[in-house]
């Protein structure tokens, strides 16, 4: 069935002002689909202009503000496909509130889609990575060529959660022709 969707278009820096802001301002879960899974790094509120607050400037990692979130009581999902990069992992394990379940993440190689729902009121699909290139904060000359769309439309927000919760459960695993291949089907965690 057609109907009028409202839809806004995403590109380039858009995502960081759009996408990564509204989940940093979660009250409730932030769910992340990505293919790659890098460090991220995001303006920090508390820089303070003209002084560097630490070696990376007016910059933290993600993972930070994900750990203030999850203190908040905020649930926090990251689908990937693939071993997250090094620095990204140096940065988890230094949240212990992340590792100690502040963060669920899942891994199932055949995760291709780049999603994130806020709060089930707002979902971005589009081709960015949650990655620094793809969505994050990086200057004109770093940040990869993208697009997307977000919307608070209902309907797709409630498709979007129920194609990730199947993924997210192991729905699809049965099925899955990379299964022998797979290190740790969903559906057996």
């Amino acid at each position: 069935m057609r109907r009028a969707v409202p839809l806004q278009l995403l590109s380039d820096r858009d995502h960081y002002e759009q996408v990564v802001k509204a989940a940093l301002e979660a009250e409730r879960s932030v769910w992340i689909a990505t293919a790659n899974l890098k460090e991220l790094m995001v303006e920090d509120p508390n820089a303070v202009p003209g002084r560097r607050r630490t070696r990376r400037g007016n910059y933290r990692s993600v993972l930070e503000a994900f750990t203030e979130l999850a203190r908040r009581g905020v649930e926090l999902r990251i689908l990937h496909a693939s071993m997250p990069s090094r620095p990204f992992r140096k940065s988890f394990d230094g949240q212990p509130d992340l590792v100690a379940g502040g963060l669920e993440m899942r891994v199932c190689p055949r995760v291709h889609l780049k999603t994130v729902v806020v709060d089930a009121c707002l979902v971005y699909l589009g081709s960015a990575n949650w990655t620094g290139a793809g969505l994050g904060a990086k200057g004109e000359g770093r940040r990869n060529f993208e697009m997307g769309i977000i919307t608070s439309d209902e309907q797709m927000i409630d498709a979007v959660q129920e194609r990730y919760d199947r993924i997210w459960r192991g729905a699809e695993c049965r099925d899955c022709r990379l299964r022998d291949e797979c290190e740790m089907p969903l559906d057996e965690m």
